[in-house]
């Protein structure tokens, strides 16, 4: 496996669409070292105490009820990369269907750019939860990509269990906060859709994608919120090192990066995280988590941005 076959699959894409989603796949995989994923019984026992755990607690410091995912998974890369072939293929299904004759080569360049953006993101994703929007079933998903794990850990040079049970608490603050709100995969999905039905009208809705935006503004920094105030060990040093390896990404992957909108996400972590912090320092922890009572209750952009005019609306 390597850059040969992941070409090799790129330049053989083929079907009417504009991106084959199957080369995607093997060209992707075959730019991507699997991984070990050798797990032994006393490091899945952890992975699972991790969770149950995160669970407890996030249920207790957010006030929140909430249900973990039926399906909690321990992958290497490839699996991740297959599990995310299928979401990436359902969310641009829209976009595909008002294509029409699409020449080779565009397909050959868009189904390239997919498997670029896959590998990349198969070689760095640590865990994931997955609310499979623009899925047919309500069925959610939790991944922790084991390779990455371990060796972003030794990376850093930090304990591997205690850097594993932080990526858990992080991904299960986002389970909580689905489960919390049974109206926000609808809401996200609707934003999605808009944007995506604009696009291929030839229009760019600033408004949905504003929308969208502020919305996993709200979903990213509540999840920092949570996540520093219910894990139960110290933490400021994963905090700490794992900025200064954002930062310090080389020319290449700081591209990649931005193509794929990550630099963007980075803003979404710290704008929201600022919102929730004087949020929960002014009313408690508690009176965060009031934005998933209702799609109402989110915050708007200026809201964000100046957290006194949020309280004052929704508890004056």
């Amino acid at each position: 496996m390597g850059l040969y076959h992941s070409v090799r699959a790129v330049a053989g894409a083929g079907g009417d669409g504009p991106i084959d989603w199957t080369a995607v796949a093997d060209a992707a995989k075959a730019a991507t070292e699997p991984g070990d994923l050798t797990v032994g019984e006393a490091e899945r026992d952890g992975y699972a105490t991790d969770v149950r755990d995160a669970r407890t607690r996030v249920r207790a410091v957010g006030e929140l009820e909430f249900d973990l995912p039926e399906t909690v998974e321990i992958q290497n890369r490839h699996h991740w990369i297959d599990a995310n072939v299928a979401t990436f293929s359902r969310v641009m299904e829209p976009i595909e269907q008002q294509a029409e004759y699409i020449p080779g080569v565009a397909r050959v360049v868009n189904t390239g750019s997919m498997a670029l953006a896959l590998s990349f993101l198969g070689n760095n994703v640590l865990g994931q939860y997955d609310p499979l929007l623009l899925a047919e079933s309500d069925a959610h998903a939790l991944y922790f990509v084991r390779p990455n794990i371990d060796r972003v850990a030794g990376q850093l040079d930090v304990e591997r269990d205690r850097f594993r049970r932080w990526i858990a608490f992080h991904e299960v603050t986002h389970a909580a906060e689905f489960g919390a709100a049974p109206w926000l995969s609808d809401h996200l999905e609707d934003a999605m859709e808009d944007a995506i039905e604009n696009l291929t009208d030839g229009n760019l809705d600033r408004a949905s994608l504003g929308e969208l935006d502020t919305t996993m503004t709200a979903v990213e920094g509540y999840a920092e919120l949570l996540m520093d105030r219910a894990f139960d060990d110290e933490y400021d040093d994963l905090r700490r090192k794992v900025d200064e390896r954002r930062q310090g990404r080389g020319p290449i992957a700081t591209l990649v990066r931005r193509f794929l909108g990550l630099g963007m996400k980075r803003q979404q972590y710290e704008r929201g995280k600022a919102f929730f912090d004087a949020v929960a320092d002014a009313r408690g922890v508690g009176a965060a988590g009031r934005v998933w009572d209702s799609p109402e209750m989110l915050p708007t952009d200026d809201e964000i941005e100046t957290p006194s005019l949020w309280l004052d609306r929704v508890d004056p």
